[in-house]
């Protein structure tokens, strides 16, 4: 059978790949790991002698409401109490399971995907993501008959307080100690669970915010807007004369940046920034920065030219986050702008990343500036369609003119292939010091992919 969970929890079509059966499903079997683990996830704060307790949010998607509701149904028919956060950004998620101790975080929500999509993520105590053997094992118990609890061993539900989004803003606030007086932040909320908290967090340091796609109706979450789709946020910091702007996803865990000419500055050079920074600081762990394979070349001059060394990973901030904590390393993330600070967040966190951002651009000049030593360059992506992607790394031919590529190449660029997890489909990375050399590198390489490769 298929693994149901990807880079990123259980994600698909909602009602149609992610039901309320599954998610009921997906709770129960949740709460049966939890009971078997109890003491071995995060440390020995969890005990056998409470009762287990779950925190449970969601993003903006109508989807949500009932999927969430069917989590928690089945956590709780399981004897896990529950408390409902409701709308609230994965990152706060993450962060109010640890400080509320909880012994599991689940999150609703499909990130940056379109919104009729909608997914289930597990986090462990700590707030932390499950390891994959343990995903494969919720998954192994969906459907297996269960000794249910009855009469006072069943779980108990309730609604968080009201206070969860404010207590997860202070500790944001905790975080910076230059004040945003004086700056103008343009900020796109992709009408995502951020709507609330981002604009909050960056006006209560100080910040003059200029709020677009900050309107969640449970339809318009990601709708050409957001991390996905900046053009909207680049054209209003231009029009509001703002010195910069971020762009969020859905779910609030990655984070995009904008200059004051409108120009985007992307994940790879929001982590460059922030490397030399603390670097020059004394405050980077291991003096390391770990990225996937799909950064650009370009951060990995800047660095080496910086004296940072880089660490590289799987796709998936997930892989990235286990990099870190089994290397004791303080700063990684995606190009995609998932930028983890494990000093202060278990998770990608877009608003912790905007403020950490916006408070150096307060204290050492405009972002153009500070970004700038990241040189990106040119980087070509194909995606090969209708081939035997099982093949892509042991083809003899292939393998040959990826050699011969990343040969000619040399220092001035990269060569990638990268077959696909689920699709009979292979990508094709090529950067080079030119674009027109990145193209036609790349469109060759296709050409041979294509050619061994096809069905």
């Amino acid at each position: 059978m298929a693994r149901i969970f990807g880079t990123d929890g259980v994600r698909g079509l909602a009602n149609r790949d992610v039901t309320p059966e599954l998610a009921l499903g997906l709770g129960v079997a949740a709460a049966r790991v939890l009971a078997a683990h109890r003491g071995d996830l995060e440390g020995s704060g969890s005990s056998p002698s409470h009762r287990a307790r779950a925190v449970v949010g969601r993003d903006g998607r109508a989807s949500g409401e009932f999927l969430s509701a069917a989590l928690a149904a089945g956590l709780a028919s399981a004897g896990v109490d529950v408390v409902d956060l409701g709308v609230l950004p994965t990152p706060a998620i993450a962060y109010l399971t640890a400080v509320r101790d909880a012994d599991l975080g689940v999150v609703v929500s499909a990130s940056h995907n379109p919104m009729a999509d909608n997914g289930i993520k597990f986090l462990s105590r700590g707030g932390h993501k499950l390891p994959d053997d343990l995903e494969d094992e919720i998954a192994g118990l969906l459907g297996a008959d269960w000794e249910r609890p009855v009469g006072p061993a069943v779980g108990r539900l309730s609604r968080d307080s009201g206070r969860s989004g404010e207590e997860y803003v202070e500790h944001l606030l905790d975080t910076v100690d230059t004040s945003l007086d004086g700056l103008r932040i343009a900020l796109d909320c992709a009408n995502g669970a951020a709507s609330e908290v981002g604009p909050r967090a960056l006006r209560d340091a100080g910040a003059d915010v200029v709020v677009v796609n900050a309107s969640p109706d449970g339809r318009n979450i990601n709708e050409k807007c957001g991390s996905t789709h900046p053009e909207q946020l680049q054209a209003t910091v231009v029009a509001s004369g703002a010195d910069l702007g971020f762009a969020f996803d859905g779910d609030a865990d990655r984070c995009l940046a904008v200059d004051a000419s409108g120009n985007l500055v992307d994940g790879d050079q929001i982590m460059g920034l922030m490397a030399r920074t603390l670097h020059r600081s004394d405050r980077l762990a291991r003096n390391t920065l770990v990225v996937t394979v799909m950064s650009n070349l370009g951060l990995l001059q800047a660095m080496r030219a910086e004296g940072i060394a880089v660490e590289q990973t799987a796709v998936g901030d997930r892989y990235v986050l286990e990099r870190m904590r089994a290397g004791g390393y303080s700063l990684g993330g995606e190009q995609s702008g998932h930028i983890i600070l494990s000093d202060h967040a278990t998770t990608g966190d877009g608003t912790l990343t905007a403020l950490q951002v916006a408070a150096l651009v307060a204290r050492e000049g405009p972002l153009a500036e500070l970004a700038s030593f990241v040189r990106r360059l040119p980087q070509v992506l194909i995606n090969v369609s209708g081939v035997d992607r099982t093949r892509a790394q042991s083809d003899p031919t292939l393998s040959a003119a990826v050699a011969a590529a990343a040969a000619d190449l040399g220092d001035a660029g990269r060569v990638l292939l990268r077959p696909s997890g689920t699709e009979p489909l292979v990508r094709v990375m090529v950067e080079a010091d030119t674009a027109a050399r990145a193209t036609d590198t790349a469109e060759r390489l296709a050409t041979v992919v294509k050619e061994q490769l096809s069905l």
